[in-house]
């Protein structure tokens, strides 16, 4: 389960997507998390809930274009937590382009760490930032949509969405 740092004031709101309900939650820094209702990275305590923080509100909004066909990138602050390799990861999770898949290997590649595909993969598994950091964009090698923690079937509806613009 995610822990989190007792002093961060976290904040979360929730938000009617096509694929189903999502759980944003942010602090003052940025975004900490985007999950679907599915999702087991989802830390048991969320914060305080709060409609009205610009980072969540920012966040609907562009989600809700990324839904509408209206958006291929975020520009969001993100501040999500997680080992030094597995933000690493997140990082580079974010400059694949809109509409294009990588493989585990290509991911490892771009981090220069290409011995390091099952730790990829791992850390792949726990983005908590849904959509914005797009970890649906990594496929296995031989192209077969791989696990995605807020289901295969969202994986391919997502990849499906940036594959009609």
């Amino acid at each position: 389960m995610t822990t989190h740092n007792e002093q961060t004031q976290y904040v979360y709101t929730t938000m009617t997507s096509p694929l189903g309900e999502m759980v944003l939650q942010a602090t003052r820094e940025g975004l900490t998390g985007a999950w679907f209702e599915t999702q087991t990275t989802q830390p048991e305590n969320l914060g305080q809930r709060s409609d009205s923080d610009p980072i969540l509100t920012k966040a609907i909004k562009q989600l809700e274009q990324y839904f509408a066909n209206q958006r291929d990138s975020f520009d969001l602050p993100l501040a999500a937590q997680g080992t030094p390799f597995q933000r690493q990861v997140w990082q580079a999770l974010t400059t694949i382009p809109f509409g294009e898949t990588w493989s585990y290997q290509q991911l490892a590649d771009a981090i220069g760490n290409p011995k390091a595909v099952r730790a990829v993969g791992a850390a792949n598994g726990k983005n908590p930032i849904s959509i914005i950091v797009p970890c649906h964009r990594v496929i296995g090698k031989s192209g077969k949509l791989t696990g995605y923690a807020g289901g295969v079937e969202r994986k391919a509806s997502l990849l499906k969405l940036e594959s009609t613009r």
